[in-house]
């Protein structure tokens, strides 16, 4: 099986109902903040930055806890003066082999993920020639990729389709504000999307004021007749409903 496969996270049974995968950027540097992620009803998608320390033992208790697992792979934003991605980053201007180089690096930082989602990224994924070798990594080491679309301009969807590589989209940011009555707006904005098409993507981080509004959410989810389901679940099916039209 390929990883996405692999350590996928136990879905619940849809039941012909729509389908939501929550997504926590930014796991790992604020250890507080992800061990109380950790604890949230699952299964949420929890994706962990690869410079954060003790990433082995939150990866596994996140798993352990019922968790699926991204890499949050920090690439170059528009602004890199002004918003730094971190240490080993992605940038536009470095050759084949120094992106490659940090690639591996960020890639091999932890196990038991079931692919990547870009941290920052506005310059970087809008490059044809730096995203490339990218998705052939994610191909060749069978990883999903979700764009967390910081760009219109995002070249994500095309070259994953392109390499075969499994693909996600953000739908909604939940806390491009952080305040709860913001974080239960983009909810109702999810839930909408869900209705309309089925399933829908959402990316919050481990802020206390998103992870409050959060925790009530999920606990009355299923009474307003949706799933919570990890993001290989909602990718999966998009591979099917696709499969359906072609």
């Amino acid at each position: 099986l390929p990883a996405w496969r692999r350590y996928a996270a136990g879905a619940p049974a849809s039941l012909g109902r729509p389908i939501i995968a929550v997504v926590i950027d930014d796991m790992g540097p604020n250890q507080k903040n992800a061990r109380r992620a950790m604890t949230m009803p699952a299964p949420l998608t929890l994706s962990f930055l690869p410079y954060a320390n003790d990433l082995t033992p939150m990866v596994t208790r996140a798993r352990a806890n019922g968790h699926e697992v991204l890499l949050h792979l920090p690439m170059e934003p528009i602004n890199g003066k002004l918003h730094s991605p971190g240490p080993n980053s992605l940038l536009t201007g470095l050759d084949d082999q120094e992106i490659g180089r940090r690639l591996t690096w960020n890639l091999e930082r932890f196990k038991g993920y079931v692919g990547v989602n870009n941290h920052m990224g506005s310059r970087f994924t809008a490059d044809p020639s730096a995203m490339a070798p990218v998705m052939a990594e994610l191909k060749a080491r069978g990883l999903l990729f979700l764009d967390s679309r910081t760009t219109p301009r995002s070249v994500g969807r095309r070259l994953a389709l392109q390499s075969g590589v499994p693909l996600g989209r953000r739908d909604v940011f939940l806390d491009n504000e952080r305040s709860a009555t913001e974080v239960a707006a983009q909810l109702r904005e999810v839930e909408d999307m869900a209705r309309r098409n089925g399933s829908a993507i959402a990316i919050g981080h481990p802020h206390d004021e998103t992870l409050d509004v959060l925790e009530n959410w999920i606990g009355d989810l299923e009474r307003r007749g949706f799933v919570l389901a990890p993001i290989s679940t909602v990718i999966a099916r998009g591979y099917q409903i696709a499969a359906r039209r072609n």
